[in-house]
């Protein structure tokens, strides 16, 4: 059945629309965001999709066809950060209710929303921001709230740092939110400036390949709160605002100002992969998509190394594509698991892919998933 017949068999009515909101993978630019960095997504194909209906008592009701348990039923004037009655899944979408109503907007009184999504979950591929994004963008259809695509993603970003309780930068959210057909998003994460990079890989004869090794990972589990802390004191020590500041020409400086050998590594990185941003886009101006694929696997290196969020199956992935003609892959995402991605020539990529789904077996690995990233469209209304 559709996620709308499955609405109605659920709360008894047709919903009042039905909407998407895509995962993402990024190109390059990692753990930049939260240090007022530059980040380059592209939105998937795969995405969450709600069917939703307004209520005017009160009452959010919550269930998602992809996990076991019935609705779970709030009270939106009720919603408190990280209580256990929203535990889980159901906390995305509650807590973009919730930071809607604290911004003000009380007049969403609440909701009947049926989830269901192809976002891999633990991928990597921001499967809890297309939650957050489809809920606040199906609530501001329906109570003609008014707020910009940029808005909605700050919304879920808040949501997610303060009712969920995972410090993310605004990347995967305004990716979902933001992202369009056929592009990369050039993402300012400082003044939120935004830029549509063409990103017609098929006209060039290339494939995008994303490599989910099935690893899960949790960044509620404070690796990621503590890399983010670890940027922040580097910050501080060098005395600037935010890392985006020290710049790649003064980086060596900046280092040997910094005695802790861990700060240092995670100020490297993010540095670095900024300039790693522009080289990127400098590459896709000039038309010279290929040229990317080194500077991929120059990335892959300073995560695995300098900020050390790879495991032994991103990097037999990057290992393995690289040696069997790919241009570049590097692990995307938070890291500790998920997926790599592979820039690999079209007529390549069955092989790159059955090198990398022996290689994985003979490793003794689960065996990946493996599937083209199109660069696809944002946030959008379904039905009606």
């Amino acid at each position: 059945m559709t996620v709308a017949e499955n609405f109605q068999e659920l709360y008894g009515a047709a919903p009042d629309g039905v909407f998407a909101a895509p995962g993402r993978v990024n190109l390059i630019g990692e753990y930049t965001d939260f240090n007022d960095g530059f980040v380059m997504p592209l939105a998937l194909p795969q995405a969450a999709v709600a069917a939703v209906s307004r209520r005017t008592d009160g009452v959010l009701r919550l269930h998602s066809g992809d996990v076991e348990g019935g609705v779970v039923s709030l009270r939106a004037d009720e919603l408190t950060p990280r209580a256990p009655l929203t535990a889980g899944w159901a906390a995305y979408p509650a807590g973009v209710v919730w930071a809607l109503r604290e911004e003000g907007h009380t007049s969403v009184t609440g909701a009947d929303l049926h989830l269901e999504s192809t976002v891999p979950t633990g991928a990597g591929l921001s499967s809890s921001a297309a939650l957050e994004v489809v809920t606040a963008f199906a609530l501001n259809e329906l109570y003609g709230l008014g707020l910009s695509r940029p808005e909605l993603a700050r919304l879920g970003q808040r949501a997610e740092n303060e009712f969920v309780g995972v410090p993310c930068g605004i990347m995967d959210q305004t990716a979902s939110a933001c992202c369009t057909e056929g592009h990369a998003l050039f993402l300012d994460t400082r003044d939120l400036s935004q830029r549509q990079v063409p990103f017609d890989l098929s006209a060039q004869g290339l494939e995008l390949l994303v490599v989910d090794t099935r690893v899960k990972h949790a960044l509620g589990d404070g690796a990621y709160a503590e890399r983010r802390a670890g940027c922040e004191e580097g910050a501080r020590a060098l005395g600037v605002r935010a890392l985006r500041d020290v710049g790649f020409a003064r980086l060596d400086a900046a280092l040997r100002r910094l005695g802790d050998e861990r700060i240092r590594r995670y100020v490297r990185h993010v540095v670095s992969d900024d300039h790693r941003v522009e080289q990127v886009i400098a590459r896709l101006d000039a038309g010279d998509v290929r040229g990317i694929g080194p500077i991929l696997t120059e990335g892959h290196r300073s995560l695995r190394d300098d900020l050390r969020v790879s495991c032994p199956e991103l990097d037999l992935a990057v290992e393995t594509a690289n040696a069997h003609g790919a241009h570049g892959a590097r692990m995307t995402g938070g890291g500790f698991g998920g997926s790599a991605i592979v820039l690999v020539e079209g007529v390549d990529a069955e092989a790159v892919t059955k090198a990398v789904l022996e290689a994985f077996a003979a490793a003794g690995f689960r065996a990946p998933g493996v599937f083209p990233a199109v660069p696809s469209a944002g946030a959008r209304r379904v039905l009606p």
